[in-house]
């Protein structure tokens, strides 16, 4: 297993070539594209992917310690699949379309700016997570912990307070029609 400090990996095509299996620690990935690629048994800790095109990417098994996505795609992934231990990860201005957090311990996570249309949360623990700005539209929302998150300015989410616990859940009075929407209330 091969073993990457303080790197820059900068507008590399991963289609082509294959990114090595190992542990990356502070590492930086700028404009590089790796969809459709394995990260299967990789570990990443404390790196940044900036501009990069990970969709469908496979990530069965992969740590992310304090991993960074900016100004990226990561449409269909299946982070349900990362390595449960220390999983921390952050996006900003990110497009994360269909994916899959099932069961995910995403406590404190920050979701800034990003497009998160038809991504599943069932069952994941995103206390006191904070959706920032976030498009939620078709993202599935059952039996999902939101205590303490912040959806304040998210937008085109629909929630059920039955069906999720919401214990301190930070909204705006505009994500009430979010809120309400399965009892067929008109809200004006």
């Amino acid at each position: 297993m091969m073993y990457f400090s303080d790197k820059d990996f900068r507008k590399e095509d991963f289609i082509t070539s294959v990114l090595d299996t190992g542990e990356y620690e502070n590492c930086h990935f700028y404009h590089c594209d790796f969809s459709n690629q394995s990260f299967s048994d990789c570990k990443f800790i404390d790196c940044v992917f900036s501009n990069c095109n990970l969709s469908l990417v496979n990530f069965t098994n992969t740590a992310l310690q304090n991993v960074q996505f900016i100004d990226s795609k990561l449409s269909g992934i299946q982070f349900d699949t990362c390595n449960p231990f220390a999983l921390s990860v952050s996006f900003k201005k990110c497009i994360i379309q269909h994916a899959t957090f099932f069961q995910s311990k995403l406590s404190k996570t920050l979701f800034e700016q990003s497009d998160l249309t038809g991504t599943d949360f069932t069952a994941a623990d995103l206390t006191a997570a904070n959706f920032d700005q976030c498009n939620l539209a078709q993202v599935i929302f059952e039996r999902t912990i939101l205590d303490q998150a912040n959806l304040t300015t998210a937008y085109h989410f629909l929630i059920d307070p039955v069906a999720n616990s919401l214990k301190k859940t930070r909204f705006s009075i505009d994500g009430l029609p979010g809120l309400l929407s399965q009892y067929n209330i008109v809200i004006e």
